[in-house]
């Protein structure tokens, strides 16, 4: 968790993704779509993307990409984001973790 901890430390909005993925890339858009500037972490292309990716699985992601850390805190993955969506609820979430201001 510590590695991951510190991949988060100051950004409002962290991605971790595989470049292979297309729901990586749908959930990149929309976030982007907001406004918002997410830190992005290929995990296929970190020398410790595998590592990175049995730490996010010890926290019960699964799949493991894409997970969504807004605001240093675990927002899930692709089915929590589009949820978030839907129910409009992720503007409000970005907006209190300081990644967008309108």
């Amino acid at each position: 968790m510590e590695k991951i901890s510190n991949l988060l430390e100051d950004k409002p909005v962290v991605i971790f993704s595989k470049t292979s993925c297309c729901m990586s890339h749908t959930i990149k858009l929309l976030i982007s779509g907001y406004g918002a500037n997410p830190t992005v972490y290929e995990l296929d292309e970190m020398s410790n993307g595998p590592e990175i990716e049995r730490a996010l699985v010890e926290l019960g992601c699964k799949p493991t990409v894409p997970t969504v850390f807004i605001g240093q805190q675990l927002t899930g993955g692709a089915n929590q984001l589009m949820s978030l969506q839907v129910r409009n609820q992720l503007g409000a979430l970005l907006r209190r973790a300081g990644a967008i201001w309108i």
